[in-house]
Parts: C-alpha cells; sequence; structure tokens
C-alpha cells in the first residue's frame, strides 16, 4: 500500500529509510522511550537504523509485520511510521502502533494513516479484527482510535512496562471487519 494525502505520503519501509529513521527516532526521542523503547534503541544511530530497516523489509516481505513510514512530500523527512504487528493469522488479528513526529502532531495525518492501514488490513490481508493499545494518558493515540472508529474493550493490567518505570494499565480498543 502506498498513499498520499495533504503534504504527505506513506510507504512501506525500504532501506532508503535508514537515515531518515535515524534522524525521525533521535528527534523524537522523547516521544518515543515511553512506549516504543526497543523502536528508539534500535535507531539510535545510522548502523543501527540500517540493521532495522532491513529486518523490518525481511518481516514486510514475510508477511509477519509490516512497518510503513509517513514521509513530508517536500523534504521527504519521516514525518511518522505505523506498524501492524502481533498478527495472529489464525484469529485474523492484528494490533496497530504509530509514532508521529512531534511538528506534524495534531494535523490529522495519523487519523488518515490508521483509516488507510485498517482498510488495507481487512480488504487485503482479510484480518478480522484490529487492535490498538494505548495508555489512558496517551490522549492523541486515543483519539486517533476513536475517530477510526475503534472501540474500547477493557483495561489490560500491567500490559506495558516502560524503561525505568513499574509496569502500566492499558487501555484495548478493536474494530472489526464489516
Amino acid at each position: 500500500m502506498i498513499a498520499s494525502f495533504e503534504n504527505i505520503y506513506i510507504e512501506p519501509i525500504q532501506e532508503k529509510h535508514a537515515w531518515r529513521l535515524c534522524d525521525f527516532c533521535t528527534n523524537n526521542a522523547d516521544r518515543l522511550k515511553r512506549f516504543f523503547p526497543k523502536t528508539l534503541e534500535q535507531n539510535l544511530t545510522p548502523t543501527l537504523s540500517q540493521y532495522f530497516a532491513e529486518n523490518k523489509i525481511k518481516a514486510f516481505e514475510a508477511k509477519e509485520e509490516f512497518l510503513w513510514v509517513l514521509k513530508e512530500k517536500e523534504h521527504h523527512t519521516l514525518a511518522g511510521m505505523i506498524y501492524l504487528k502481533e498478527i495472529d493469522w489464525t484469529k485474523k488479528q492484528g494490533e496497530l502502533a504509530y509514532a508521529i513526529d512531534y511538528k506534524e502532531a495534531g494535523k490529522g495525518h495519523m487519523t488518515k494513516t490508521v483509516q488507510l492501514v485498517t482498510n488495507w488490513a481487512f480488504e487485503e490481508l482479510n484480518l478480522k479484527t484490529l487492535q490498538i493499545i494505548a495508555h489512558k494518558t496517551n490522549l492523541a493515540s486515543v483519539k486517533v482510535a476513536e475517530k477510526c472508529d475503534f472501540v474500547w474493550q477493557q483495561t489490560l493490567p500491567h500490559a506495558h512496562t516502560p524503561p525505568g518505570e513499574d509496569a502500566l494499565d492499558m487501555e484495548l480498543y478493536e474494530r472489526y471487519a464489516s
């Protein structure tokens, strides 16, 4: 899936994104460290980002996990990323996780992207359930889930442990294929 809207385009992860991934992660380290610590850790240098991109491309091709990047059209800088991960082909279920650049936050780009990826996952992969797991204080993520018709299901006790913190309860939102 490749899509475009306003000043943003979305494309699957590619090797050429490695340097920009490193820039995105280091520039947004404060935004990523709590809920994307592994992604941040794997993109702190250009060399690490190269390995990260190569591994995510292999996972994409194997249909184990899908990662797309959001890029700004004029300068081609990374504006965000979205994962389709934790895919259970038996249950036909997957989880979406997303992050947006601090300069692009609040512009509606992630809402549009989640809608596009959701439709793609239901139509192309025949998944039946998509999940978004967010912390209740991550109001932007909760708002994206709700705007994209994901419905709160339950609180998941101690579902995520950020680096240096106690385990957090997380909120589970789901959307089902029509």
